[in-house]
C-alpha cells in the first residue's frame, strides 16, 4: 500500500487543504460504513489508536459517527501567519492534527516572495525539513508529495516554492505534484505579478507536475453553478448541502468566504487521489501521471477540468449523461484555467473516471472525441485512463481530465504582460531588494525562464496540423 503526504503552505494552501481533508473524511465515511481503519484510509491517514498495534481490525471511527482522535492526516501545515491554522485548530478538524505537523509565525510575508523564499525559507529550513522527514517516516511506501499553495501572496509563492525545492533536495525520488492557484487580473495584491513570475521559475525547475488553477476561472464556475442550480437566476442562494458551493463537508458547519472556490480545488484533489484511496478496475498510480503526460521535463503544466462541477445529487442540476460528461471535460466552461484546449495542441491527456464506468465506455468516448482534439503528430495515442469504482458522494460517476496542452501558455503570457508593466517602471521593486539575499537578477532570470517556457509552447503550436508522413518501409531485396 502506498501513501502520500499533503504539504499546505500559506493562507490559500491551508484553506484548500482544510476543505480537502474535510471532504475526504466525508467520502470515506460514506464508503466505510463500519468505521474500520482500512487500506483506503491508510493512503492518507495514520491510525493513531493506541489500542491498535498497527493492525486494521480495531474499530477506528471517523467523521459521521467515527472517532476523529484515532486518525491523523499525513500532512504538514505551514503558514507565516497564525490566522488560518488557528481556525483549523479551533474548528471541527482540530482533533485530527497534532502540533508536530504545524509550523507558523506571526508577522506574515507581506505579499513579498523574497520574504517567504529567502527570509522565512532560511530561518525555518531545518524545522520544515524535520517535519517533512517525520511525515515521510510514518509512510510504509511514500509515493507522492502534494503541495498546495497560491502564487499571488508572499508565503504561498515564496515559502511554498522554497518547500518545493527542499522536497526535491531531501526526497529526489518521490513524485512532487503541485496545485498552484494563480491570481486573477483584478487581484487585490499589487505585487502578485512579481510573486507569480518569481514562483513560476521554481515550479518549472523543481516540480514533476503542476496543476494550474486560476482564481477567475473558479469565480466563473461558481457563478455558473449558481445559475444552473436555480434555473438560471443569477444571485440566488445555493442549497447548503452542495459540497462544491457550500461549506458543508464531513464536519464543517457554517459556510466561510471562498469555501465555494476552495471546494472545487479540493474536489480536484479528491479525484486525482481516488485511485490511491479506492479500488478500481484500472487504477492509475500517481507517479504514472508524470510518466505518461510529461514528454518534456519543463512542460509539466497539466490543465485540469472537472465534470460534474457539483458533487451532491440534491443540487437541482440535471444529471449529465455519461457521453455528455466526456464532452464537457473538453469544453472551455469546465477548465480550471480560462482557456479552450480544443483550439490548442494536446501533448497528452489523462482521464480519471470514478463510478460504474466500463473501459469500453472510456474507449468509445475517446474514439468519438479524437477527431476534434488536435494532438501532436508523434503522440496521437497519448491517452492515459484510470477507473476508480467508488464515485463521489451522491453521484453515479465523475471525470477529471488532465491535459498537457499548449493553451496554458495564454495564462503565462498574460502573467508576463502584467509583470512587465510593473517591472518596466521598477514599481515596488525596492520592497524586494531590501530583503537580504535578494538581487535584481532574480527578476530578469525569472521572466527569462517564463519567456523560454512560452517559446517552447509556441514552437509546439507551430507544428499544429503539420502531419509527419510515415517513414518509408524497408524493401527486401529479392
Amino acid at each position: 500500500m502506498t501513501q502520500s503526504v499533503v504539504v499546505q503552505v500559506g493562507q490559500c494552501g491551508n484553506q484548500v487543504g482544510c476543505r480537502f481533508w474535510d471532504l475526504a473524511l466525508r467520502e470515506h465515511a460514506h464508503v466505510n460504513k463500519k468505521g474500520l481503519y482500512d487500506e483506503a484510509l491508510g493512503s492518507f491517514f495514520r491510525n493513531v489508536d493506541s489500542r491498535n498495534d498497527g493492525g486494521l481490525s480495531k474499530a477506528t471511527k471517523i467523521c459521521a459517527g467515527f472517532i476523529l482522535a484515532y486518525l491523523n492526516p499525513q500532512a504538514v501545515l505551514v503558514d507565516m501567519e497564525e490566522g488560518v491554522v488557528n481556525e483549523i485548530l479551533q474548528g471541527p478538524l482540530r482533533e485530527v492534527f497534532d502540533s508536530t505537523q504545524l509550523l507558523t509565525d506571526v508577522s506574515g510575508s507581506g505579499n513579498n516572495w523574497a520574504v517567504g523564499y529567502l527570509t522565512y525559507g532560511s530561518a525555518y529550513r531545518e524545522q520544515i525539513v524535520d517535519k517533512l522527514r517525520k511525515a515521510a517516516e510514518h509512510c510504509d511506501c511514500l509515493q507522492c508529495f502534494f503541495l498546495i499553495h497560491s502564487m499571488g501572496g508572499g508565503t504561498g509563492s515564496g515559502l511554498g516554492t522554497r518547500v518545493l525545492s527542499l522536497l526535491e533536495e531531501e526526497f529526489p525520488e518521490v513524485c512532487r505534484i503541485v496545485s498552484s492557484i494563480y491570481p486573477s487580473t483584478e487581484d487585490d495584491v499589487v505585487t502578485s505579478p512579481y510573486n507569480s513570475v518569481l514562483a513560476m521559475r521554481e515550479l518549472t525547475e523543481h516540480a514533476d507536475c503542476v496543476l494550474p488553477v486560476e482564481n477567475q476561472s473558479l469565480v466563473d464556475i461558481v457563478n455558473k453553478i449558481r445559475q444552473m442550480s436555480h434555473g438560471g437566476r443569477p444571485g440566488s442562494a445555493i442549497k447548503r448541502d452542495s459540497a462544491v458551493i457550500s461549506g458543508q463537508g464531513g464536519l464543517s458547519g457554517a459556510e466561510k468566504p471562498f469555501d465555494a472556490m476552495n471546494n472545487i480545488v479540493a474536489n480536484l484533489l479528491l479525484n486525482i487521489t481516488s485511485s490511491a484511496r479506492f479500488d478500481g478496475s484500472l487504477n492509475m498510480d500517481l507517479n504514472e501521471i508524470a510518466m505518461n503526460l510529461v514528454p518534456f521535463p519543463r512542460l509539466h503544466y497539466l490543465v485540469p477540468s472537472l465534470t460534474p462541477l457539483y458533487t451532491l445529487a440534491d443540487v437541482s442540476v440535471p444529471t449529465r449523461r455519461l457521453d455528455q460528461m466526456f464532452s464537457d471535460a473538453f469544453s472551455k466552461d469546465h477548465q480550471l484555467i480560462r482557456a479552450d484546449p480544443r483550439r490548442s495542441l494536446y501533448l497528452a491527456c489523462a482521464l480519471m473516471v470514478r463510478g460504474n464506468v466500463q473501459v469500453s465506455d472510456v474507449r468509445r468516448n475517446i474514439e468519438r472525441l479524437k477527431p476534434s482534439l488536435p494532438f501532436v503528430s508523434w503522440n496521437q495515442e497519448g491517452w492515459k485512463t484510470g477507473l476508480c469504482s467508488v464515485p463521489p458522494v451522491g453521484h453515479a460517476h465523475s471525470l477529471l481530465a488532465l491535459a498537457n496542452n499548449t493553451c496554458v501558455k495564454l495564462t503565462f503570457m498574460e502573467l508576463r504582460e502584467r509583470f512587465t508593466k510593473l517591472y518596466r517602471k521598477k514599481a515596488h521593486l525596492h520592497h524586494y531588494l531590501h530583503v537580504d539575499g535578494m538581487e535584481q537578477s532574480f527578476f530578469s532570470e525569472a521572466v527569462g525562464s517564463l519567456s523560454s517556457l512560452i517559446e517552447e509552447y509556441h514552437h509546439l503550436d507551430a507544428t499544429k496540423g503539420r502531419l509527419v508522413p510515415d517513414a518509408p518501409r524497408l524493401s527486401i531485396a529479392s
